[in-house]
């Protein structure tokens, strides 16, 4: 039976079923003649068939509701989208995350953790409120888990699914997803939480050139002084934080909830931006959270209690101990008679407060 009489079959059925009329344009009876004259002299070619579906403008729907699909039977850009996410971006962005943490490890077992040059005072001074204790936190733990269980999403059956087969890979992955779709928004609240807590102390500064001419005195183990964030960590807080986790928050948002009438279209750039800036982020992170783990003695620390040795703020952010201990001392002078406290207790008992 030829395509041409099956969709006029086809038309009139689906009329007589939902009780309306579709219309007949010429442009169809043009498409169904070229597809009619195509079978005679190439019987089984029905390319004019699927040329007109893969347009997008699709002239055999039998329905005449409207919608962002309702007129794509064959939407040809998701195999563009599949060879982009499970070949270009799996591929490369899984060798980048393995490339990151074998530069990181071999930068430890070649230089160690960076350790003070003197010995610590025992006067503590407050680095760290509890209010950006509790954001700074919040933002670390929803993103370990997001980054987490979107590596086994995007990895997990090249890697995962080889060793422990297929039931106990499908739990993990139903769990993982359902975990990423619940913790994407909560992360999305901790970014502007983040943002808003933190831009005034990350604002880029003339000397913080002079910080990466030095390379933060990682290679030579020099001192290079900076203000409460050093360089590193101020392009961490602009490109890492506020620049890439408004891209994958915003992406995250679009294919977490698709009754927002997106298509099919939409949600694959989506996606493919998502898994790009997602690997780039968590790429970046690796080296902050090295950082601020075992590769700088005392930067747990701080951020786990708050606090961190006088000499531990002049050798790592050297013009921020000199403003706070400057700011101490004028409060102090402000009291009015009597001896002013040593500026750097008056530091710490202040900072008990918060």
């Amino acid at each position: 039976m030829q395509v041409g009489f099956r969709r006029w079959l086809g038309a009139g059925l689906a009329a007589l079923v939902l009780g309306f009329t579709v219309p007949v344009t010429a442009a169809d009876t043009s498409s169904a003649q070229e597809q009619a004259a195509r079978q005679q002299a190439q019987p089984g070619n029905n390319s004019p068939v699927w040329r007109d579906v893969r347009s997008g403008d699709n002239p055999y729907q039998t329905t005449q509701v409207r919608g962002v699909e309702t007129s794509v039977l064959v939407q040809t850009e998701g195999e563009t989208w599949r060879q982009l996410r499970n070949h270009v971006v799996t591929v490369y962005g899984g060798w980048l995350l393995v490339l990151m943490a074998a530069i990181i490890g071999a930068f430890y077992a070649w230089k160690g953790p960076i350790k003070l040059h003197d010995q610590p005072t025992g006067r503590k001074l407050l680095r760290f409120a509890y209010w950006e204790r509790t954001v700074h936190w919040g933002a670390a733990i929803s993103f370990v888990l997001l980054a987490v269980t979107g590596v086994v999403i995007m990895f997990g059956k090249h890697v995962l699914l080889p060793i422990i087969g297929y039931t106990l890979f499908s739990l993990i992955a139903q769990l993982s997803k359902l975990i990423h779709n619940f913790v994407g928004p909560v992360f999305a609240v901790c970014t502007v939480l983040m943002f808003l807590t933190y831009v005034k102390d990350n604002l880029p500064k003339a000397h913080d050139l002079g910080w990466l001419a030095k390379g933060g005195g990682l290679l030579s183990g020099n001192h290079v002084p900076s203000d409460r964030f050093n360089a590193g960590e101020k392009a961490w807080f602009w490109i890492g934080v506020t620049g890439l986790g408004v891209v994958v928050s915003i992406t995250g948002f679009a294919l977490n909830f698709p009754n927002f009438d997106q298509g099919r279209e939409l949600m694959q750039q989506a996606n493919v931006i998502h898994a790009i800036a997602s690997l780039l982020f968590v790429t970046m992170s690796l080296g902050h959270i090295y950082m601020g783990t075992v590769g700088v003695e005392g930067a747990y620390e701080s951020m786990r209690t708050g606090y961190v040795d006088e000499t531990w703020a002049k050798e790592h952010h050297e013009y921020w101990y000199r403003d706070t201990v400057a700011g101490d001392k004028s409060r102090s002078d402000s009291d009015g008679g009597g001896t002013a406290k040593p500026a750097v207790a008056s530091a710490m008992k202040e900072g008990w407060k918060s």
